[in-house]
């Protein structure tokens, strides 16, 4: 592989004032040309930190998907510029998995998909939190 000092692609990172403050991450990275948008695990939080639904599956992927809205609009994408997505769910069941598609169609619509990975996890960074979802988006 030939390496050219000078010939650095562009990266930005978005934080975004309506999510959390994060901690030793960005929220969003865009590479470019041909930009690859990078979205940070979103969560169910407010922009003061506070988790939203506790206790409510329904109600943290709603937020979580708003989250992941708010995220990518901010990087100039939408959920049809996603090309893959991880989703982290606590103790996952086919229910909670169906419940989970059902918010999402809500925010993506009924396909094309992207490509997906949905995760059972035993916990996430806080017990409290019930689902984490991470997205990688191409822009032209």
């Amino acid at each position: 592989m030939f390496y050219r000092k000078n010939m650095h692609m562009k990266i930005d990172h978005l934080n975004l004032p309506g999510l959390a403050a994060p901690v030793g991450f960005s929220h969003v990275t865009v590479a470019g040309p041909g930009r690859l948008v990078h979205v940070s695990g979103q969560v169910s939080k407010d922009a003061t930190g506070r988790v939203i639904g506790v206790g409510d599956l329904a109600a943290q992927t709603e937020k979580t998907y708003a989250n992941l809205h708010a995220a990518l609009e901010a990087a100039g994408a939408s959920f049809a510029d996603v090309i893959k997505v991880v989703t982290y769910v606590v103790d996952l069941t086919s229910d909670k998995a169906a419940l989970v598609r059902t918010v999402r169609n809500r925010f993506t619509g009924n396909g094309p998909y992207p490509a997906s990975t949905l995760v059972g996890v035993t916990s996430l960074v806080s017990t409290d939190l019930l689902i984490e979802i991470e997205a990688t988006a191409a822009i032209a």
